[in-house]
């Protein structure tokens, strides 16, 4: 991929996994605004969201975090903690050197201060862990990571719960 200045909505979507309407709901819901967003031409149409080479970082982790089974209720819930408590974007905890560091364990995601406190960003990111194991089953959360589905790969059809899938 050749880094550019933005990357439009379908770049994104092709880049992460993520579909364009997914973009569009997270941006009218405040979840994941793009630094450019659509707006009305003088034509009468629109322009295409636009989003910067770290929102496209951070859109990477959002969508394996999705694709891990985390709800957009909690990946609302982790990115209002990093600024909140943090100070920092996802970007910040992502990359290796930042104030802190991100680690999930499956359903929960933790910050890891460089003091060495922990805290679970989902449930009560002001109180620190009390952590006695140092080797918990926590991976560390990184952009490296991340990985939009095989190109030519159609996204898993949606079905209602409870109902089998059906072949095509």
């Amino acid at each position: 991929m050749k880094l550019k200045g933005h990357y439009s909505s379908r770049e994104v979507a092709a880049e992460t996994g993520l579909t364009a309407r997914q973009l569009q709901w997270w941006d009218e819901r405040g979840i994941f605004a793009p630094s450019v967003p659509t707006h009305k031409t003088p034509a009468g149409g629109y322009t295409e969201r636009r989003y910067t080479p770290i929102e496209l970082i951070e859109l990477k982790v959002l969508a394996d975090l999705r694709r891990r089974g985390i709800s957009v209720a909690r990946i609302r819930t982790l990115l209002s903690a990093l600024r909140s408590r943090f100070k920092v974007r996802l970007f910040d905890a992502v990359e290796d050197g930042g104030p802190v560091a991100l680690f999930i364990d499956g359903q929960d995601i933790y910050a890891r201060t460089a003091a060495g406190d922990y805290y679970n960003l989902l449930e009560n990111p002001r109180q620190p862990l009390l952590v006695l194991d140092q080797a918990p089953k926590l991976r560390r959360l990184t952009a490296r990571e991340q990985s939009a589905r095989p190109k030519g790969a159609r996204p898993a059809a949606r079905r209602a719960p409870g109902r089998p899938a059906t072949r095509a």
